[in-house]
């Protein structure tokens, strides 16, 4: 068993490219990194505006970003994170900042 470096799908270990999103490098692990993807989501549905689901799977640049625009926008920012939350539950974004795959 092992993951795709860019989507995070479940890939066998002989594949050079992922059947899924074509990425070409190797896999880069064969093991989840335990960062959870209800974890995430719920973080990004609650707390987006503040960005704590992306601290949460190591993207501070962006997590700064969206604390900047929640309050540049008097709080109507906040639904970036909200809908990144749900983007994270549903399956569109399942790899942390390193790359690795959010575990289910």
């Amino acid at each position: 068993m092992a993951y795709c470096r860019k989507c995070g799908k479940e890939i066998n270990d002989s594949y050079n490219n992922c059947p899924y999103c074509g990425e070409v490098a190797k896999v880069v692990q064969n093991t989840p990194t335990g960062k959870s993807k209800i974890v995430a989501g719920i973080f990004g549905i609650l707390f987006g505006g503040i960005g704590v689901h992306n601290f949460y799977l190591g993207y501070t640049n962006k997590g700064i970003l969206q604390i900047v625009v929640t309050f540049l926008t008097c709080g109507i920012g906040s639904l970036w994170g909200f809908v990144e939350g749900i983007l994270i539950i549903a399956g569109e974004i399942n790899t942390d900042s390193d790359g690795n795959p959010l575990v289910e």
